[in-house]
């Protein structure tokens, strides 16, 4: 595993805005941005990048057919990437070790991570279940930022 020390301090940069890169089925790159932030892997405890991709969405098939992704933060003009092989954890992409008790806690750890905070923690949890929520662990083996400026 790569160290995400320099990425997780440029996480609180931008609330925890990110841009994830997948690969479509015919080569080119598809790109969206979504919130993210570093956490520990719920089944081996290791640093990861975690973010919530929503059922349905084309990200999530990309990441289901191939799995792997790029994560880039920034903050100002300090950027760093994470790049490395996905676990999926969610309704529809069961991950072993993490059942719906663990999946609910989970994708509140991916949102808190990325520097969000609820009032209705309920509310969340039922809105992340009928939306199919999916939790998209990225396992980094290569981590770069910028040059010093």
């Amino acid at each position: 595993m790569a160290d995400l020390a320099e990425f997780a301090r440029l996480v609180p940069g931008d609330h925890g805005l990110v841009v994830v890169s997948t690969l479509r089925g015919d080569g080119t790159i598809q790109s969206s941005v979504v919130n993210g932030g570093v956490l520990a892997h719920p089944v081996t405890g290791e640093q990861v990048v975690g973010l919530v991709a929503r059922g349905g969405t084309r990200k999530l098939a990309n990441l289901r057919a191939r799995p792997r992704a790029t994560v880039v933060v920034r903050a100002g003009w300090q950027w760093a990437a994470a790049e490395g092989p996905v676990d999926l954890a969610g309704p529809d992409d069961p991950l072993p070790g993490v059942d719906a008790e663990r999946l609910r806690l989970l994708l509140r750890e991916v949102f808190t991570a990325a520097g969000g905070t609820h009032d209705d923690w309920e509310t969340y949890d039922r809105v992340m279940a009928e939306e199919h929520r999916t939790a998209v662990l990225v396992k980094p083996d290569r981590v770069y930022p910028n040059p010093a400026q």
